[in-house]
């Protein structure tokens, strides 16, 4: 009981420490995130990649790595442009997020989420974003046209991903 008034004691009071302790940046949480944001990117380039290149045909094993590595580039130009403001947009309805941080505005470098920099929360969910539509890949393996994964990825990502993430 003593301890625990002396605790209550020495803790500053008031919104001043309320404040400071939402936007303290936690160098273990940051440097946890930033790893696990690369071992996610890298399930997706070479992992997610080369496993299904090693389960097809020799024919098209060349066109699942450009499937997988173009569905890369196109899902971090997409989550960047909208992808991230559609999803955790404090703005918007129920279903879908508004486009108040679209191209990710007022993401600054010292906007903080939870107890990471913010920039560094919409990398860690844009990895996410990449390998959801990546794993479907191996089902349109020598089933569709190069041209048509990428655009049933795109409208699967409006119609699918970033609603169910919001």
């Amino acid at each position: 009981v003593i301890g625990a008034a002396l605790a209550l004691s020495l803790a500053p009071a008031g919104p001043a420490y309320a404040a400071a302790a939402v936007a303290a940046i936690n160098p273990a949480d940051t440097a946890w995130v930033l790893i696990s944001t690369a071992l996610v990117l890298f399930m997706t380039i070479p992992g997610l990649s080369a496993f299904y290149a090693g389960i097809v045909k020799r024919k098209n094993m060349l066109s699942v790595l450009m499937q997988c590595f173009s569905l890369t580039c196109v899902m971090t130009i997409l989550w960047y442009a909208v992808g991230y403001s559609l999803c955790f947009s404090s703005a918007g309805n129920a279903v879908i997020g508004g486009l108040d941080k679209a191209f990710l505005a007022g993401i600054t470098r010292t906007s903080v989420w939870a107890t990471i920099p913010e920039a560094l929360w919409a990398l860690y969910q844009m990895t996410f974003a990449i390998i959801t539509p990546a794993l479907m890949v191996g089902s349109f393996v020598e089933r569709m046209k190069f041209s048509s994964v990428i655009w049933y990825c795109t409208l699967w990502m409006f119609a699918v991903y970033f609603p169910a993430c919001h």
